[in-house]
């Protein structure tokens, strides 16, 4: 589906526009597009919104439900659901804070950014209403699963840069985790593989034969009986790609609903008992406006390395 730039639309609530583009023709009114392209909505729950002036126009004005639906229309919407998924447990905290950037310490289940039924919910939109920052943006990101680092910018201009880091590998990351205990583990050895798409399921990953795409420090940390804190560190930035890595090492990570098999899907409820044990612990990069060296430490601590975890399971 064709996509087009936002206009200057305000955001409403921390949540900016949506946009979606009538990509021919085929529907009748406004209504019967939306209903179709975006199911995710019922039709009497677009048509609610439309009646709401919910639904916008390039120019920012309402837009009727019964309004002819022409090739190239322009639609913005703004997303945001009756039931979404209460906040349980501990809210982010906020490890760091100035003109350039946020960090904060994202707790397990909660997505970086508006995704599904979480919008509100999501860390993004709950910094930019809590600090009063319309134009915050995650500089990169970690699975709603996990717990731990994300860093922000606040200035959109920087954003790009900030990124680059990541993207040219220049940012030092350490992630903890506990897993099943392997004793060939105990020494830093380094896991490489090529990870794609999983062609029958989107929200998952799997270790292709192919040129290497991912690579992954890895040490064990701490024996825990059973099981054990393992250190990694990732070089690349694949989907799943340490969860995908300590399972291919035999130490799928404790509470983890994908791997080696899908326990549940994506839209299914979370099991709040057993939450992912892994955490983005470390960042660490040299700051490309300010010079300065940034280091940056979560204060979370995973349940099971604390021994709040039933580690005999």
């Amino acid at each position: 589906m064709a996509r087009a730039a936002l206009p200057p639309l305000p955001p409403r609530d921390g949540v900016g526009p949506s946009c979606v583009v009538v990509p021919g023709a085929g529907w009748p009114t406004v209504l019967d597009f939306l209903a179709e392209r975006l199911p995710a909505l019922t039709r009497q729950a677009w048509q609610q919104r439309l009646q709401g002036g919910q639904v916008l126009d390039a120019q920012g004005r309402p837009v009727a439900a019964e309004l002819a639906c022409r090739s190239g229309l322009r639609l913005y919407y703004y997303r945001g659901w009756a039931d979404e998924p209460a906040l349980e447990g501990a809210p982010e905290q906020i490890v760091f804070q100035d003109d350039w950037l946020v960090v904060a310490d994202k707790p397990h289940f909660m997505p970086v950014t508006p995704a599904g039924r979480f919008v509100q919910r999501s860390l993004l939109v709950r910094l930019k209403r809590r600090l009063g920052l319309p134009g915050l943006s995650p500089i990169h990101r970690i699975d709603r699963e996990t717990a731990g680092l994300v860093v922000l910018a606040v200035q959109p201009h920087t954003r790009a840069a900030y990124q680059g880091l990541f993207r040219d590998r220049a940012v030092h990351k350490l992630y903890e985790a506990v897993a099943p205990d392997r004793a060939e583990l105990a020494q830093p050895r380094t896991h490489r593989s090529r990870l794609e798409p999983d062609p029958q399921r989107f929200f998952i990953s799997r270790e292709q034969p192919g040129a290497p795409n991912s690579e992954t420090h890895v040490a064990r940390a701490a024996v825990l009986g059973k099981h054990a804190l393992y250190h990694l560190r990732p070089v690349s930035g694949q989907r799943h790609q340490l969860r995908l890595h300590l399972c291919a090492l035999g130490a799928p990570i404790l509470g983890d609903a994908f791997y080696p098999h899908v326990l549940r899907g994506p839209d299914a409820p979370d099991d709040r008992t057993r939450p992912l044990q892994l955490l983005a612990r470390e960042l660490a990069f040299d700051d490309p406006y300010t010079g300065q060296r940034r280091q940056f430490t979560s204060g979370l601590e995973l349940a099971a390395a604390a021994q709040r975890w039933p580690l005999t399971s």
